[in-house]
């Protein structure tokens, strides 16, 4: 009990040292690093890329659905365009909540 005590005891003054070890002086301070910025380009160039090829797969789709059905054609672009233009609505949708979070 009393190894117990004195390691809550040492913990707790770690505790209550911890914030003046880690102050910084004026004379410290760096600039800082626009860590939200860097993230964001990340962010949105895994987007962009998610979206090439989610766009390749449905056009790929597409073109042998319609070398297997040519009758079909129309219906089967109209499906194509219209899941392309879901597809880039969603990278558009990521670009500006990305400029959002950014700025």
């Amino acid at each position: 009990m009393k190894k117990f005590a004195t390691l809550l005891l040492v913990a707790l003054a770690v505790c209550l040292l911890a914030p003046a070890a880690y102050a910084q002086g004026a004379e410290a301070a760096k600039p800082a690093t626009n860590w939200v910025a860097i993230s964001a380009s990340f962010g949105m160039a895994l987007a962009a890329a998610v979206c090439g090829i989610a766009q390749s797969r449905v056009a790929s789709a597409a073109c042998e659905g319609m070398a297997r059905n040519p009758g079909a054609s129309d219906s089967i672009r109209l499906a194509m365009i219209l899941g392309l233009v879901f597809i880039e609505t969603l990278v558009l949708f990521t670009l500006a909540i990305i400029y959002l979070k950014a700025v």
